[in-house]
């Protein structure tokens, strides 16, 4: 039930967008002593990561991986191999790259990503990512996979 004092706002509003994340943050750090010591170190904030395959007769883009790493995890937001590239095993190079890099320049023991079926499930699950969640239907009539690996 909702207070009869309060009324209900539903505009896009990046102002109380970013006092509501700062009030979670502060909540959340408050209420985690393993948040609570990450503040003021290097894994406080998401650090970028990208790794970028581009041909080196013409400079296009023949495949990359974007993410970020954050509180020793890498998460990998996003993983595109042009079509006559596939199946040549880039894909699993710019994986294999962030991971390094993620690893051995940023110390994360962990990586996840989110995949849905028609993508890459199974090419993520032969690079040594285990299924931790399936969600039916999201959207309608796909499935969603999340995936995780520890690293090293």
């Amino acid at each position: 039930m909702v207070c009869r004092m309060f009324r209900l706002e539903t505009e896009v509003d990046k102002a109380r967008r970013d006092l509501l994340r700062t009030r979670l943050r502060e909540a959340n750090t408050n209420a985690s002593p393993i948040l609570r010591a990450l503040r003021g170190t290097p894994d406080e904030r998401d650090v970028p990561l990208h790794v970028w395959a581009v041909n080196d007769s013409d400079d296009t883009l023949a495949g990359g991986l974007v993410g970020y790493t954050w509180a020793t995890w890498l998460h990998v937001n996003y993983l595109w191999v042009d079509a006559p590239h596939r199946g040549t095993g880039l894909g699993a190079a710019l994986l294999r790259e962030a991971e390094r890099i993620a690893a051995q320049d940023r110390g994360c023991v962990s990586s996840r990503l989110e995949t849905w079926d028609f993508q890459a499930p199974r090419f993520y699950e032969k690079q040594g990512y285990e299924a931790v969640c399936v969600i039916p239907d999201y959207p309608p009539g796909i499935t969603e996979y999340l995936l995780t690996k520890r690293l090293g």
